[in-house]
C-alpha cells in the first residue's frame, strides 16, 4: 500500500459513472437479451481506461477501475458466486435502516422508487442463498485485474486498489442453519477473490455497508447488535486470512447515499471494530454534516503503527464542489491528531454505487470534486512542510 510522509496523498471509494455505450449493453444482458460479448469487453476496457487516465489527471494518487464492469457494488457477485439467485430488494420496510427510512418515508419513496429508479439498469436487486456458496467468478476477475493493471500503467498511476463486497449484506439466507454458519460461507468464498487481487498486486477494498447496518436492527439491544458485529468482524478477518494487512483497506459508510441521516451509528461506537479487522487503512465517511465533527474520536483513540486512516474528505452525497481550502482544513483536522503518514484523503463513498443513467452526482461534477481534493491536498501538505 503506497504511503507518505512528506506529502498527503489522495484516492477515493471506487465506483464512478459508466458511460452510456457501456450502460446501453448492460441493460441489454440485465434483460438477458442476445448482446455482442466482445464487443462489450471492448467498450469495458475503454472506460476503464479513459477513467484512470482522467483520475490521474484530476491528481488521484491510488486510483481504482471506477467499476465499469459491474452493475452494483454487491449484486455483481450473483455471478461470481453459486449458491445464490437474484430477487428484487422490495418495499423499503424490508430494508436495512428501517428507522430512517419510515421517519422520512415520502422523501425515500420518491428517492428509492422515482428519482433513483428512473435511470438505473435493471432491477433493484438483491440476493437469495439458495444452496451452498462457492466462488465461480475467476474469469471475470481476471478480466477485471488485467485491465486496470493495464490501465493504471498506461497512465502512470502510483497505486491501485480494487473494490470487492464484504462477506454480509448479500441478501437472504434460506439455505444454512444459522446466519453465522452463512456469514463464514461468505467469508471463505470471497476469501478467493480477496487473494486473488492482492496476488496481482493490487490492494483490495474490502467494501462494507453491512457493519453499520447491525446498528441499525430495531428488534435488538445496543449490546446484542455489538455481539452481531463482533461476529461479523471475526467473518471479515477469516475471509482475509492469509492475506498481508498492509494490502487490505476496510470501507464502511451507511448504505444510504443522499438523505437525513439523522440515525448513522456514530464512529465513536464502531471504530474499535473497526481497527480489529485485518486492514492497515479504514475508510469511512468524514465530509458530510452528520460527521464532520467526528475527527474528534482520534483524540482518545490511537492508532497502532501501520494503520492508516482514509477519511472522506469530499462527499458523494452533495453537487456542492469541495473548496481547497475547505478540503485542506479537513485534511489537516486528522493529520494534527494522527500524523502525515497516517492519512490518505479520500471520499465519503462510491459516486455510483449502481449502473445508472442518473447517477446522484453528476460524471462532471466528481472530476471537479477530485481535482478540489488534489489542489486542497497539496495545500495541506505546503503547510506541513513549513
Amino acid at each position: 500500500m503506497k504511503r507518505s510522509s512528506d506529502r498527503i496523498l489522495t484516492t477515493h471509494v471506487g465506483s464512478l459513472a459508466r458511460p452510456p455505450e457501456v450502460l446501453e449493453m448492460m441493460a441489454a444482458r440485465a434483460k438477458g437479451e442476445a448482446y455482442d460479448a466482445a464487443e462489450f469487453e471492448r467498450r469495458v476496457t475503454k472506460a476503464v481506461n479513459d477513467s484512470v487516465k482522467k483520475q490521474v489527471e484530476c491528481g488521484i494518487d491510488v486510483v481504482a477501475d471506477g467499476e465499469q464492469s459491474k452493475d452494483s457494488f454487491y449484486a455483481y457477485v450473483r455471478s461470481r458466486l453459486a449458491g445464490f439467485e437474484p430477487m428484487e430488494r422490495g418495499p423499503l420496510s424490508s430494508r436495512p435502516w428501517s428507522k430512517e427510512l419510515s421517519t422520512f418515508k415520502d422523501y425515500y419513496d420518491n428517492y428509492y422508487f422515482a428519482g433513483r429508479a428512473g435511470g438505473r439498469i435493471g432491477a433493484d436487486l438483491t440476493l437469495v442463498c439458495t444452496g451452498p456458496i462457492s466462488y465461480v467468478g475467476h474469469a471475470e476477475l481476471q478480466a477485471d485485474i488485467a485491465r486496470v493493471k493495464a490501465a493504471a500503467a498506461a497512465a502512470g498511476a502510483n497505486d491501485v486498489f480494487m473494490p470487492a463486497t464484504a462477506p454480509q449484506g448479500l441478501g437472504r439466507n434460506e439455505y444454512y442453519k444459522t446466519e453465522e454458519e452463512f456469514q463464514f460461507a461468505l467469508a471463505d468464498a470471497m476469501h478467493e477473490e480477496y487473494k486473488a487481487i492482492v496476488d496481482a498486486g493490487i490492494v483490495v477494498q474490502v467494501d462494507d455497508p453491512a457493519l453499520t447496518s447491525f446498528f441499525a436492527r430495531e428488534d435488538s439491544t445496543r449490546e446484542q447488535q455489538h455481539r452481531y458485529a463482533e461476529v461479523y468482524v471475526d467473518a471479515i478477518n477469516q475471509a482475509l486470512k492469509g492475506i498481508p494487512s498492509d494490502m487490505v483497506r476496510f470501507h464502511t459508510c451507511y448504505g444510504i447515499n443522499e438523505g437525513p441521516r439523522i440515525f448513522d451509528i456514530p464512529l465513536r461506537e464502531i471504530i474499535g471494530l473497526m481497527l480489529k479487522i485485518n486492514a492497515d487503512a479504514l475508510s469511512f465517511e468524514f465530509g458530510n454534516p452528520q460527521h464532520e465533527h467526528e475527527y474528534h474520536v482520534f483524540e482518545d483513540v490511537r492508532l497502532a503503527p501501520g494503520k492508516v486512516l482514509i477519511p472522506g474528505i469530499i462527499s458523494h452525497t452533495t453537487n456542492v464542489v469541495e473548496h481547497p481550502e475547505v478540503v485542506a482544513e479537513r485534511i489537516l483536522n486528522f493529520v494534527n491528531l494522527v500524523g502525515p503518514e497516517a492519512v490518505i484523503a479520500g471520499a465519503d463513498c462510491g459516486f455510483s454505487s449502481q449502473a445508472t443513467y442518473k447517477p446522484d452526482i453528476h460524471p462532471d461534477i466528481v472530476w471537479t470534486k477530485f481535482r478540489s481534493l488534489s489542489e486542497g491536498a497539496e495545500i495541506a501538505s505546503k503547510k506541513l512542510r513549513k
